[in-house]
């Protein structure tokens, strides 16, 4: 069976992500390639990434995608 991550658990694991590593969203967003907005969206849930959106959020935080995955399947 596949499990799929809501939008508000990822979203909190990139924040958790984001505030270990010391960055803003603005931050964030310029790594990654997103607005601000968007960044903040995300983190709140409101917003359903694309795995592309997934994948650079990712590679922001030179961290494979599987990891961020896997902290919010532990949210959840």
């Amino acid at each position: 069976m596949t499990h799929r991550v809501s939008p508000h658990s990822f979203g909190l694991a990139v924040r958790q992500a984001r505030m270990a590593r010391g960055l803003t969203q603005d931050e964030l967003a310029a790594a990654s390639s997103l607005s601000r907005t968007y960044v903040s969206a995300l983190e709140t849930g409101k917003r359903n990434p694309t795995l592309d959106t997934q994948d650079r959020v990712a590679a922001a935080f030179n961290m494979p995608l599987s990891e961020i995955i896997r902290h919010a399947e532990d949210i959840e």
